[in-house]
């Protein structure tokens, strides 16, 4: 008699066991003289492992199967609902990011990866109920970015993100033999954390708002830049106006490199009696060991009190507009300002211009030389269709530029949309072919072409 499905369902279920105890078999075989402790471990560990691999084996060759009457077991199938959404879902806002074309200055990027460093080692700190001083974070960034970290970094980061973190000046706090009294104030921070951010009931700084407060520190630097710019775009003649939820890249003549420094936020100083008090303790220490010319200044130092304030960033200024050239004399006012109107408008289109559009753009541009050399890798293969795989290799090997297949296939496609009495392509059961018309005057076709470039351009 033939088997029936339930003798073939237990026979694969047998399989899949012999077959995860065989993988069993290739393990590492645990060390002698290991503890009894650590084999006992080690053993669970192998049999988890083998757990695993029999449901990857059985979720592979029948998933959601019920359990069969010849072994018992199977894959346990999840009620619906009871799974969490997959990451890219539940997270898909951090990986919202700003337009390439809005690129930040050197010193607003070094700001940034700072930031990332210090929040960094005071996630580390806070999850673990440490007090965060700032000589610890500080030692931490400078050993992570091999640059010199101050307390007026830590006022730009304040300035750039105010609520990112409290900042207190605080005394008797453990110092580990740093040099710093226990007695002295010492400047600590606390991430500011919202009530739903907790883990076992206390504030826990998880790796995803980690990244979302990388995120928006980024936001607030661009937006910065945004306030520069926008400031340089009204000193323009004619100005020009882009709302900034269109703003794509900067102005070609904005430079982004003279955007001054961000001034930093004010930040807690000890109390004033304490700061008189160290300062008369160094006084006295040091009285006899200086000149009477030093002595006065530091008492001097010592009365006199601390003020910080943070002031207006000072806003980067346009070119002034050049005054009309000899070569423009007698030349009609109105036809002027019509003209700087008209190149003020195709700029504010480059500025509020989709990154996919500009991808578009300089895909168009390549086709004209493309065009050639298509046409030469159909007269050199002596055939009418080629395979499509086969003909990006050819393009890719005969272009100037590196450019990988895939790429080569998009430019491909793009001559089939844009000449179809040129390029054909055509799926064929499984394989995919081009085809082109090497008759037609290739003069006319990069003609062609070149006026799409320009019709594109001009949207």
């Amino acid at each position: 008699p033939l088997p029936t499905q339930e003798d073939l369902a237990g026979l694969r279920c047998r399989l899949r066991r012999v077959k995860a105890l065989a993988e069993l078999a290739q393990l590492p075989p645990i060390p002698t003289g290991t503890g009894t402790d650590l084999r006992s471990r080690l053993e669970r560990v192998q049999q988890l492992e083998l757990r695993i691999r029999e449901k990857k084996a059985g979720s592979r060759a029948a998933p959601g199967a019920q359990p069969s009457e010849n072994t018992g077991t199977a894959a346990p199938v999840a009620e619906a609902g009871s799974e969490k959404p997959p990451a890219y879902q539940r997270f898909h806002t951090l990986a919202q990011d700003l337009p390439p074309g809005l690129t930040l200055p050197y010193k607003f990027k070094v700001l940034a990866e700072m930031f990332r460093s210090v929040d960094t080692i005071a996630g580390m700190l806070f999850n673990r109920s440490e007090t965060i001083t700032f000589a610890k974070v500080k030692q931490g960034v400078q050993d992570m970015m091999r640059k010199q970290f101050e307390e007026r970094h830590v006022g730009q980061i304040k300035a750039v993100y105010p609520t990112s973190y409290r900042l207190r000046q605080e005394k008797n706090i453990p110092t580990f033999g740093n040099g710093v009294k226990k007695s002295d104030y010492q400047l600590t921070l606390e991430p500011v954390l919202g009530e739903e951010e907790k883990a076992d009931g206390r504030p826990h700084l998880s790796a995803s708002r980690l990244l979302e407060r990388r995120k928006e520190f980024n936001r607030n630097l661009v937006n910065i830049v945004k306030q520069h710019h926008k400031a340089f775009l009204a000193a323009l003649s004619p100005p020009i106006v882009v709302p900034e939820e269109k703003l794509t890249r900067w102005h070609p003549r904005f430079n982004v490199d003279e955007v001054p420094d961000i001034s930093p936020a004010e930040l807690p100083q000890p109390p004033q009696e304490d700061r008189l008090t160290t300062a008369q303790e160094v006084l006295s220490t040091a009285r006899g060991m200086l000149t009477p010319k030093m002595e006065k200044a530091l008492a001097n130092l010592a009365l006199r009190t601390v003020e910080a304030g943070a002031g207006e960033p000072v806003v980067s200024k346009a070119p002034s507009p050049a005054s009309t050239s000899s070569a423009l004399k007698g030349v009609s006012q109105t036809l002027l300002e019509r003209i700087r109107a008209k190149e003020a408008q195709k700029l504010q289109a480059l500025m509020t211009r989709d990154p996919r559009q500009e991808e578009r753009l300089a895909m168009l541009g390549r086709l004209p030389a493309m065009a050639r050399i298509l046409r030469n890798v159909f007269v050199a293969e002596k055939k009418q269709a080629l395979p499509l795989d086969v003909a990006c290799a050819r393009m890719t090997d005969s272009y100037d530029a590196q450019m990988p297949p895939g790429e080569m296939e998009k430019h491909l496609r793009l001559f089939a949309e844009l000449l179809p009495d040129w390029v054909g392509i055509h799926a064929i059961r499984t394989d995919t072919y081009i085809k082109l018309d090497k008759g037609k005057d290739l003069g006319l076709i990069t003609e062609r072409l070149t006026k799409a470039a320009k019709e594109a351009e001009a949207l």
